[in-house]
């Protein structure tokens, strides 16, 4: 796409969501709305770049991974040549990106030129990414069920942890030693000890199913899962896993965060919204439209922002949404 067309599609498409915003009580203003040209298929999940203002893409369908100058409104540079790239993080401490994919592979890149640095194939369908800072490990959800465990600077494999499905979202708890794991496949959250290397226990779903994403709200002591049918939203005591809240929420979500500034919870989701709660009641205060298939994102309160990653629609281009927390 020439760049005057992405001008003149970038500002189209922020005067649709800006009218789009007028509509919904409270929620968000729409900073920027960012073209990704030429990016075709499925959107996955996000990593951001504190220093640099830098919010990494990973571009599944189209093998790539964008990463977006957020201060200057712009796309820095491209990386190509990925088996469906789906997890990504970012150690700022370490310098290094780290990328996911579909096909096994778990790469590293240094920041300052984004030039590869390490390789490994972990086995197949590779996914969701987290990084242990202290610890310096990095934990990789992967295959019919497992987490694996590698050494973040050199990659190497330092154990696997088994579970009953393929891993969707998981988080590490910051006041111990377990992993909260979303397992859809066995209807269930599981409970893993980093220190023990296995699972040690299990909430299950009972009649709600597909649980997808799963944030840890450190300071109401919860830990919130969002499920795709029905659509709605659990907070349950990590302690013992009695549920706290129950409540309805937008339909094919991907991704939830919890801002502790604010104490509201945000949903992203597929049918093209993200909804806002009040935390820790899980009530609705406010719906932002966004795009249809939207339902990948990153919420990151030292930016106090919350990037929302939009397929290609149509003709409409692929793009990241740059929206702004009001009061």
């Amino acid at each position: 796409m020439k760049p005057w067309k992405i001008r003149f599609v970038a500002a189209a498409l922020s005067l649709v969501a800006l009218r789009a915003l007028a509509a919904t009580p409270t929620g968000f203003s729409v900073v920027a709305v960012i073209p990704l040209p030429d990016v075709k298929g499925r959107i996955d999940h996000l990593a951001y770049d504190p220093v640099d203002q830098t919010v990494f893409v990973a571009e599944l369908g189209n093998g790539t991974v964008e990463a977006v100058d957020i201060a200057h409104r712009r796309i820095e540079r491209r990386l190509s040549g990925f088996g469906e790239p789906q997890g990504l993080a970012y150690s700022e401490a370490l310098g290094r990106l780290y990328v996911a994919s579909g096909d096994g592979h778990v790469n590293s890149y240094h920041r300052a030129d984004l030039t590869l640095d390490r390789s490994v194939d972990i086995g197949p369908d590779a996914d969701n990414v987290r990084i242990d800072a202290p610890a310096k490990r990095l934990y990789v959800g992967h295959g019919d069920g497992a987490i694996a465990v590698l050494d973040a600077i050199t990659l190497a494999p330092l154990a696997s942890i088994a579970l009953r499905g393929h891993p969707e979202s998981f988080q590490l708890s910051t006041t111990d030693s377990r992993i909260f794991v979303n397992v859809p496949g066995a209807d269930e959250v599981a409970i893993l000890d980093r220190a023990q290397k296995k699972q040690i226990g299990s909430w299950p779903n009972g009649a709600m199913r597909a649980n997808y994403p799963i944030a840890i709200d450190a300071a109401n002591g919860r830990a919130i899962t969002v499920f795709r049918q029905p659509a709605r939203i659990v907070s349950r005591d990590p302690a013992h896993g009695s549920v706290a809240a129950d409540e309805p929420t937008c339909a094919d979500a991907d991704d939830v965060f919890i801002d502790e500034r604010r104490q509201r919870v945000y949903v992203v989701c597929g049918e093209g919204v993200v909804d806002v709660l009040s935390n820790p009641a899980l009530h609705r205060i406010a719906r932002l439209p966004t795009a249809s298939g939207a339902r990948t994102g990153l919420f990151r309160a030292d930016a106090d922002r919350l990037f929302v990653a939009a397929r290609a629609n149509g003709a409409a281009p692929a793009a990241l949404w740059v929206l702004a927390p009001t009061s």
